[in-house]
């Protein structure tokens, strides 16, 4: 496929730091969630600040027009928690509103394609947001600091506008077609009909306002009040059959983490709702076949991976009865702090740029999860007035060993998703490696597909081996096509924390406490709540 593209070994080191850590996709963002804990805030302040830059930064993977899942280790309380705040059917939704059209082939989420795309771009393909209500959420019943204090760095960063890179301008080409249609992302994005360049100031226009009418009034605001009102007005104008009390009716969904125990550590996931599953099926077909892990990964031990990631793939597809999406845009971040809380969040708009649709009144990027519900009825994905989203790749995960932190991972990057958080973990805890071991550890990937796909840098006797058992791709880990999954994560390492984005991520980043300094940073309460 593309065994030999590159002619350079990327790697990243980790950056430490004893009073917590922030790990995203973009450095701003990680800076961002940063300054939290240099104010005094904790893990769960950091998370969402870095969340909300993550939408002014890199805007065409997450935002407040997105969804996603949470999971929170709580360190006094010695428990982990999960927020599922994934987007929700419009009340209205019907299958007469997206028809099949039988001449074209299956869409990569293996459903009949809908006439028109309209399950995946423009404003019929949008779901009830939820990113919103899980970020308030979130703060509200475990942070420390005030919403306006964790938002002003988004909100800085929207407002003065951040210069566009080589990243940015792939981005935008990528999907490009989908934002041409839309007027105010084409005016944002593609300025004079081509993509942003590199250098140029990305400004969008209205999402400095929402961030800070958000900062002020909360999910109260976003789905019940004023603003609440422009987006519905917008999203009606549009043609989206969410109305207002679809918005008012929105609710995030907390319960304890699901846990397994895999070699003297517990690992805590979301339920069936995210890769969780497949996770845990994964570690508990490592534990089987590899009982007593040797000194260092052998070729049979790549064999027992890829084989393990079949397993729970086939598995998790015979649950749900389809194939899940193959190629999806996503963020996720780690956090934690002196305290030993941590934060694996992981959220998203679903296809790169979403649904194409950027609001007029309040500059928000929509996503368009509709395409994650099956246009046909009788399956366990079928699309249901006001249903959820049940099935996703997201995996965030903590980890912990004897009640005590040990790491918080996920990543981005759809079917590839837990593949590569598997692997991660598999590394970190069958063989002891540190977090920057097992972040630049080549990787394979496998999802019950007809092939295993490995990168060339595990060396010719596992590719050999590989090449024995399964049909193999060789495939380089490149900035793009992004084929192992883009991970994030933070660990304990000896009292201090270390954080690491993955090396295949150009503006990725991690940061320890550290005042966040941008031009036209809006003032903010700096209270600290008990």
């Amino acid at each position: 496929m593309n065994d030999d593209t590159e002619h350079w070994t990327v790697s990243k080191s980790s950056v430490i730091d004893p009073d917590g850590m922030v790990t995203a996709q973009h450095i701003l963002a990680a800076r961002a969630g940063a300054s939290m804990l240099e104010r005094g805030g904790n893990a769960i302040d950091a998370a969402i600040a870095t969340a909300l830059a993550l939408g002014a930064v890199e805007p065409w993977m997450c935002g407040l027009g997105g969804s996603g899942l949470m999971v929170v280790w709580l360190a006094a309380e010695k428990r982990a928690v999960t927020l599922d705040f994934q987007g929700v059917l419009a009340s209205a939704t019907s299958f007469s509103n997206y028809p099949v059209d039988p001449d074209l082939p299956e869409t990569l989420m293996g459903f009949p394609t809908v006439r028109n795309n309209a399950n995946i771009e423009g404003y019929a393909s949008v779901t009830i947001p939820g990113a919103a209500a899980g970020f308030d959420h979130a703060l509200r019943n475990w942070g420390c600091l005030s919403l306006p204090t964790v938002a002003a760095p988004a909100i800085g960063l929207a407002r003065q506008g951040v210069a566009a890179n080589w990243v940015t301008t792939l981005q935008i080409a990528l999907a490009s077609s989908v934002i041409a249609d839309d007027h105010i992302s084409r005016e944002i994005y593609l300025p004079g009909g081509h993509p942003l360049a590199p250098e140029t100031p990305m400004v969008i226009g209205g999402l400095a306002d929402t961030l800070s009418r958000f900062a002020a009034g909360g999910a109260e605001s976003f789905y019940k009040g004023p603003l609440a009102k422009d987006i519905a007005v917008d999203l009606k104008d549009g043609g989206s059959l969410i109305s207002a009390e679809d918005l008012a009716a929105y609710q995030v969904v907390e319960a304890p983490a699901h846990g397994c125990e895999h070699r003297g550590a517990t690992v805590h996931v979301m339920g069936d709702v995210s890769g969780g599953t497949r996770l845990r099926d994964f570690l508990a077909y490592s534990a089987k076949h590899i009982q007593h892990p040797p000194d260092k990964p052998t070729p049979e031990t790549w064999i027992h991976y890829a084989n393990g990631l079949n397993a729970a793939f086939r598995a998790h597809n015979v649950r749900i009865g389809r194939a899940t999406e193959q190629g999806s845009c996503t963020s996720h971040l780690s956090t934690s702090d002196k305290d030993g809380n941590m934060v694996a969040l992981t959220h998203t708009l679903l296809n790169r740029f979403g649904s194409g649709v950027t609001l007029p009144r309040t500059g928000l990027l929509m996503n368009n999860a509709v395409s994650y519900f099956d246009p046909r009825p009788d399956w366990p994905t079928s699309m249901a007035p006001s249903k959820r989203i049940n099935a996703s790749n997201m995996c965030p995960t903590v980890v912990t060993r004897k009640d005590k932190a040990a790491f918080a991972i996920g990543a981005s990057g759809g079917n590839h998703i837990m593949p590569a958080v598997a692997q991660v973990t598999a590394l970190m805890l069958d063989f002891g490696l540190s977090l920057e071991e097992a972040m630049n550890h080549p990787r394979l990937d496998a999802s019950d597909r007809a092939s295993v796909r490995a990168d060339p840098a595990l060396g010719r006797e596992v590719l050999n081996a590989l090449a024995q058992a399964h049909d193999l791709e060789v495939a380089q880990r490149l900035v793009f096509p992004k084929l192992y999954a883009c991970v994030s994560a933070v660990a304990e390492q000896g009292g201090e924390w270390a954080g690491l984005n993955d090396p295949s991520q150009p503006t990725g980043g991690s940061s320890g406490p550290a005042r966040f300094s941008i031009q036209n940073m809006p003032k903010t309460d700096e209270s600290v709540r008990a």
